[in-house]
């Protein structure tokens, strides 16, 4: 499939470990394992969310961390301990009632390759292996966990003509935005 133009992408789905962490995986003394999620991925969430867009996460992995962050970015569709991430696709577009050509996929490993190669926006993390990256329509600056799909939501956003919208609600009246 060849890439959709960016300004036609509703609904955004992204990869958890390596996209909104930076995949180092770290437990506590009693077991439980730690995320750290970058506010600038979450504001950026939000902002998609007011424009209109969906979210979707996709992991092979999962935690309660994870399902606190969806639920606090209410997110539209969740699916952890993915083992065959095509078929959380598959899932994912019909729950959200969306054709794979209206989605990005943001993602940095093997594994997501089913998903990037059918979906109408595929988008590789900077430090994505290079068979993620080859795939990509776009590849962020950003390395996963450090504003990655931040970066990706202010390029569809404004792609779309609906990132000034956002700017908006934080710049004083008449002060012009790009």
């Amino acid at each position: 499939m060849s890439a959709t133009d960016p300004a036609d992408i509703t609904v955004l789905v992204l990869d958890v470990d390596g996209v909104l962490t930076d995949g180092r995986v770290t437990y506590t003394a009693g077991g439980d394992e730690l995320h750290a999620f970058s506010a600038r991925d979450g504001a950026g969430m939000k902002y998609w969310k007011r424009a209109g867009g969906r979210l979707a996460l996709i992991s092979g992995r999962g935690s309660p961390a994870v399902e606190r962050r969806a639920a606090e970015l209410d997110v539209d569709a969740v699916r952890l301990q993915a083992k065959d991430k095509d078929a959380a696709f598959e899932e994912v577009l019909c729950e959200l009632d969306v054709p794979a050509e209206r989605v990005a996929v943001v993602c940095d490993d093997l594994t997501d390759i089913p998903m990037l190669r059918r979906c109408g926006y595929p988008v590789a993390v900077a430090d994505a292996v290079e068979e993620v990256r080859s795939r990509a329509a776009y590849v962020t600056r950003a390395c996963g966990g450090d504003g990655c799909v931040r970066e990706v939501i202010e390029l569809l956003l404004k792609a779309s003509g609906r990132w000034g919208r956002i700017l908006e609600r934080y710049l004083p009246d008449g002060e012009a935005y790009a």
